[in-house]
């Protein structure tokens, strides 16, 4: 009990100020570290543009920015293209103005030249750049490289195994070297063990996959823009030539120059339809269109050719597609003094499948007043129940046209253009038709009326086919055909080409007896690998033992 109370009196005085016993007591209590705080390290800009490079230039974001690609075409398909179907267009914006004016806003009926299909398009082209450059380097230092060296176990790596031999290690190894190379393998020796490899040409196709797929982007990007489309109606008896001022619509690339069209001339002989006649389930329905052509190259002869459905006429770098029929009569308008002062072929827009068509005239000099006719073709006319008339075949069997006639302001002079295929009644007065006291005229081919107020007369020459035909000029194809060519050889060859290394070591024990392993390891999925490694060793044995007979 003693000695507990020294203790507690020494403990007092320590605590009052009393004489410290002990070094320890004369210590200040340790101050408590303070946490310290974790700092990330700022990348700045060119830390934020090294990792947005990277994530753009990877494998990923290319495959992403691809299909992001294909997405994005698919309204170019869905809608009409100012490029290719500028009526189509003009139609569409007609039919539903409220839409249309959307699809304009996002840019639709430009889809291939619009800001975000552009943007993406460059995109990829940016990102596979960015993946091809290092990836080429990469691949061209491991061809120069040595194969690697032989791990010291072999018995950890795929398709192991092991064969026995009485031939010496050098002698096995030798004939493994060159049984190797035989296989095209790249080899190297390592002590008592061969290194081998091959396969890289599936790297090269992969590399030759990319470097196509830049090739299609930069020929369709810029190839494209020496290219130009156009549109032009051709009728029975005439021609057009390849002058800018010859098409109805003209579409040119961002390069293109007046000296870009070569000079020839298409003239439409005939135009041969072919309809349905005996399934009756299917009367009147198309099966076959020619159009019948000669075309005139400054420098050769006349020449006589044909356009079909999905058979195109390749001229002078161009090819001319057959994009769609209808008739076009000969209207002929005379004066009171029975002078001609309009006579005409008119297309006419078809309106159902049996070429039911609306015809539009406007003879603005030669009379007293501008008159405008809205007319009606019926190629094989028909009574509905209503009494009102309907075209019952596509084919020229009983036509007759109907025109409604209006006279006054055909909005002509104003220095504003003006659709041809419609008529804006809003300044006319309608003095034949429905709504006046004439009669809507009804014409067959051959027949001639006289015109309300004494104006003169009209009469209804005849009736050809006319044809629409597309002129489309693409410098671009026959590079991407040649790339388009590289891109599936490149594929083909980095799907079905294996990457393998393999090794083959021998060790000889004091008896003689030399043990062979045999090992090997794939770059990416190789289901023959194993099989692969024992057909070798199978083979390799077998001549070894054929050299040890021997």
């Amino acid at each position: 009990m003693a000695s507990t109370h020294s203790s507690d009196s020494e403990a007092g005085d320590s605590v009052t100020g009393g004489d410290a016993t002990r070094p320890s007591d004369h210590m200040d209590a340790p101050t408590p570290a303070p946490e310290s705080k974790i700092t990330q390290p700022k990348l700045g800009f060119v830390g934020y543009a090294r990792f947005f490079w990277r994530q753009l230039t990877s494998m990923r974001t290319a495959l992403f920015l691809l299909l992001l690609l294909a997405v994005a075409a698919i309204p170019g398909s869905l809608v009409p293209q100012i490029t290719s179907d500028p009526n189509g267009v003009i139609a569409y914006r007609n039919n539903y103005p409220d839409t249309a004016a959307v699809l304009d806003f996002f840019q639709v009926f430009n889809t291939y030249s619009s800001v975000w299909f552009s943007s993406i398009y460059l995109l990829l082209f940016i990102s596979l750049i960015g993946c091809v450059l290092p990836r080429t380097k990469h691949h061209f230092d491991a061809l120069r490289a040595r194969p690697p060296k032989t791990p010291a176990r072999l018995s950890r790596l795929q398709g192991f195994t092991t064969r026995t031999t009485e031939a010496d290690a050098t002698a096995t190894i030798d004939s493994a070297r060159r049984l190797l190379r035989s296989q095209r393998y790249r080899t190297e020796l390592y002590g008592d063990s061969v290194s081998a490899e091959r396969g890289y040409l599936r790297e090269t196709g992969n590399l030759v996959f990319h470097a196509a797929l830049v090739g299609v982007l930069v020929t369709v990007g810029i190839g494209g823009g020496f290219g130009y489309t156009g549109q032009r109606v051709v009728v029975e008896g005439y021609a057009f030539s390849n002058s800018l001022a010859s098409y109805d619509s003209f579409n040119p690339g961002r390069f293109f120059t007046d000296d870009s069209l070569d000079p020839y001339t298409v003239a439409l002989d005939s135009f041969e339809p072919v309809y349905e006649i005996e399934n009756q389930q299917a009367i009147g329905q198309a099966i076959d269109f020619t159009a019948n052509v000669t075309t005139t190259v400054r420098g050769s002869e006349p020449q006589q050719s044909q356009i079909k459905v999905n058979a195109p006429l390749s001229l002078s770098g161009t090819n001319l597609y057959l994009l769609g029929n209808g008739y076009a009569p000969i209207i002929t308008v005379r004066d009171a003094d029975d002078k001609v002062i309009w006579s005409q072929p008119t297309p006419c827009l078809p309106f159902d499948a049996n070429l039911g068509s609306t015809c539009i005239i406007k003879v603005p000099d030669g009379l007293d007043q501008q008159i405008g006719m809205l007319g009606f073709l019926y190629p094989t006319t028909g009574t509905l129940s209503s009494g009102a008339l309907a075209s019952v075949y596509p084919d020229l069997v009983s036509p007759v046209l109907t025109l409604e006639v209006y006279e006054g302001d055909l909005g002509l002079d104003n220095g504003q253009g003006t659709n041809a295929y419609s008529l804006n009644t809003d300044s006319l007065d309608q003095i034949a038709g429905r709504n006046s006291e004439a009669e809507t005229l009804r014409l067959t081919p051959g027949d001639r009326l006289e015109l309300p107020d004494g104006l003169g007369s009209v009469e209804l020459t005849s009736i050809p086919r006319f044809v629409s035909i597309d002129v489309h000029h693409d410098p671009s194809q026959l590079p991407v055909l040649l790339f388009s060519m590289l891109l599936f050889g490149g594929l083909i060859t980095s799907l079905f080409v294996p990457r393998r290394r393999m090794w083959v070591a021998a060790t000889t024990d004091p008896s003689g007896v030399t043990t062979i392993e045999y090992a090997a390891l794939a770059r990416g999925d190789d289901p023959n690998l194993e099989s692969a490694v024992a057909d070798f060793a199978d083979k390799h044995s077998q001549q070894l033992r054929v050299r040890v007979e021997s």
